[in-house]
């Protein structure tokens, strides 16, 4: 299956949402006035856009019939497809270097799917011939810590863990070390989501963090924030909330599948500016891709046959 193919079966039911909303507003008519522009609108909206991302969007569509004239539905599809490739910016994906510590740190609100990430990257990077270390460094939850050791034992990789409530931070450190000492190419961090209170979870992040930075200076370091698709705009407050903390340098997309809710990605990128790494498209290990803009766009959008 190709990337597209799969995009397209990951987003079916965004896909098939958007696809009946445009067929239904402009199949009459096959142009767009400005009742079925302010229907647009609330679709893109409906799709978990983002008020602000859909303004923007419709902003351009309406300066576009402007300029040119032309709101025939081929127009406006095309201005709205272009539209949305600009806010979801350019690719930007996990470069992993052989010989290279490369540490993978996963933050996010529990649910999202970390620990799962975690494991379906243990298995990417093995299958492509890095040597792999895990850190189970989520000692808050003691089911992380087991579902962590399960895609080691999955996978045949090391999982560096401790008992259920010890110091993350602690984890961390020895994860380090156990890397270092067998040249390993990529360390994977799973961390808390949830502690004590809010406060006491980001001051965990900034302390695993220091230790990153101190013990291991030249490794190439990613924060990875998991955001759940179907959580909708929730997932915009937790990227702005866990940049301030962690340093978050790209975000994981879970769940795209699980709703028609796909547009979040459009709001998420519009709001806080932070690429995309990588899209969760189903359950199976293989559906945890590299996000594409282009490619998530094209999977939204109509066949030619049913525009």
């Amino acid at each position: 299956m190709g990337i597209l193919d799969s995009f397209k079966k990951g987003l079916k039911k965004t896909r098939d949402f958007v696809t009946e909303g445009l067929n239904r507003i402009a199949a009459i008519m096959g142009f767009f006035d400005e009742d079925m522009l302010d229907d647009l609108e609330m679709l893109l909206v409906q799709a978990d856009a983002g008020i602000a991302a859909a303004g923007r969007i419709m902003d351009e569509i309406r300066d576009e019939i402007k300029r040119t004239g032309d709101a025939s539905k081929e127009a406006v599809l095309q201005t709205l497809e272009q539209s949305m490739l600009t806010i979801l910016g350019q690719p930007h994906h996990l470069n992993i270097e052989a010989g290279t510590l490369t540490i993978l740190l996963l933050v996010g609100v529990n649910g999202t799917g970390k620990t799962t990430t975690a494991g379906k990257l243990c298995a990417r990077y093995k299958n492509s011939g890095y040597s792999v270390l895990l850190g189970a460094a989520d000692t808050f939850r003691a089911a992380a810590i087991e579902q962590l050791t399960h895609w080691g034992e999955i996978t045949g990789t090391s999982v560096i863990a401790h008992q259920a409530g010890s110091d993350p931070a602690a984890v961390v450190f020895d994860a380090i070390q156990a890397a270092k000492a067998r040249k390993t190419d990529v360390l994977i961090l799973d961390t808390a989501g949830r502690l004590h209170n809010r406060q006491n979870l980001m001051d965990e992040l900034m302390k695993i963090r220091r230790i990153i930075r101190r013990e291991a200076p030249e490794a190439s370091c990613e924060t990875l924030l998991v955001i759940d698709a179907t959580t909708g705009q929730n997932a915009v407050s937790q990227t702005r909330l866990f940049r301030e903390a962690s340093d978050v340098t790209g975000l994981v997309i879970t769940k795209l599948d699980g709703n028609a809710k796909g547009g979040v990605a459009l709001a998420v990128a519009h709001e806080t500016g932070m690429p995309i790494m990588l899209a969760g498209l189903g359950e199976g290990v293989e559906d945890l891709v590299d996000f594409d803009p282009s490619t998530f766009v094209r999977s939204l959008m109509p066949d030619d046959d049913l525009v």
